[in-house]
């Protein structure tokens, strides 16, 4: 008997794309702190499909309208990323939290 449904496919753009996304990992671009930032909220295998539609969407806007690959570098978004977590750590809560957590070295 003959089985319905869609056949079984690959789709090979798809693949490249997530492999060009996973090999930002450990890339110090702002497309890297993108992954690596959706990669602890995610997951690893929705954030890799997450920054390969995004790269898919930056290589179709230069092709069809011109625009400009502008990398900015990981330090802006990660300061705006950083800033609402300064007035909890002067506060003193993250160093405290640290020194609860820090197991205790003995040196003879």
């Amino acid at each position: 008997m003959l089985t319905r449904g869609p056949r079984d496919g690959v789709n090979r753009a798809a693949d490249a794309w997530r492999r060009a996304a996973q090999h930002l990992l450990h890339s110090h671009s702002a497309l890297g702190a993108n992954y690596r930032r959706l990669r602890a909220r995610l997951g690893a295998p929705k954030a890799l499909t997450a920054l390969a539609h995004k790269l898919a969407r930056l290589v179709y806007r230069r092709l069809t309208l011109g625009q400009p690959d502008v990398d900015k570098g990981r330090e802006p978004d990660e300061a705006r990323f950083r800033q609402p977590r300064l007035p909890w750590l002067q506060r003193g809560v993250g160093t405290r939290h640290w020194l609860w957590t820090r197991p205790q070295l003995t040196f003879y």
